[in-house]
């Protein structure tokens, strides 16, 4: 799903889900840079399947490491932005950086489900076939191979719903942080 907000749904909400341990911003914002491959490919007419190298977890690990340090230094401007959006943040480096790996490998794993060209464990020869995350579990239980189980119309409205329970847990942080500072100023005025 190149340069498309879907993947905004799924890693906005397991962001907001478990903000204490990811950072959200560089969670989310690796779901975009890991696409920037398919955006060379297309511009450069490189010859080769837009999901080539950084859709893997050994690249896209890299990638997303490399994302979480390069946005290590912008860290106060999305704190900034954070507290715009009434959501605590407290940035740390390490934190950064495995929140650039894992939202690249929650973009690579859900592109899986529905690109062909999706290679994860490349440069793995015993992965050497094109499959789906599902394709993999269907292939352990049953021993066939199944590709594209899931249409690109089936994961965008999983994306979407998605979205809106990540909208749902925004509204219950916001909710719940306004709860406590009245109770903090409550418990400060006794």
């Amino acid at each position: 799903m190149p340069f498309t907000p879907y993947h905004f749904g799924p890693s906005g909400f397991l962001g907001l889900v478990f903000r204490k341990w990811i950072d959200i911003p560089v969670f989310v914002l690796a779901n975009v840079i890991v696409d920037v491959e398919v955006l060379v490919v297309m511009i450069f007419g490189l010859g080769w399947p837009p999901h080539r190298y950084c859709h893997t977890l050994l690249i896209g690990g890299v990638v997303g490491m490399l994302w979480g340090i390069a946005a290590y230094p912008l860290r106060h401007i999305f704190k900034k932005i954070m507290r715009i959006f009434h959501i605590p943040y407290k940035p740390h480096f390490l934190k950064m950086v495995i929140s650039g790996i894992i939202g690249v490998w929650l973009h690579v794993l859900i592109d899986g489900f529905c690109h062909i060209d999706l290679r994860i464990f490349w440069p793995s020869k015993e992965f050497n076939w094109s499959f789906t995350p599902l394709g993999i579990i269907t292939y352990i239980f049953t021993g066939h191979i199944y590709r594209n189980v899931i249409s690109i119309k089936e994961l965008e409205t999983i994306c979407i719903a998605f979205f809106f329970a990540s909208f749902i847990v925004y509204i219950i942080i916001l909710l719940t942080s306004k709860k406590n500072v009245v109770k903090n100023k409550m418990s400060k005025e006794e």
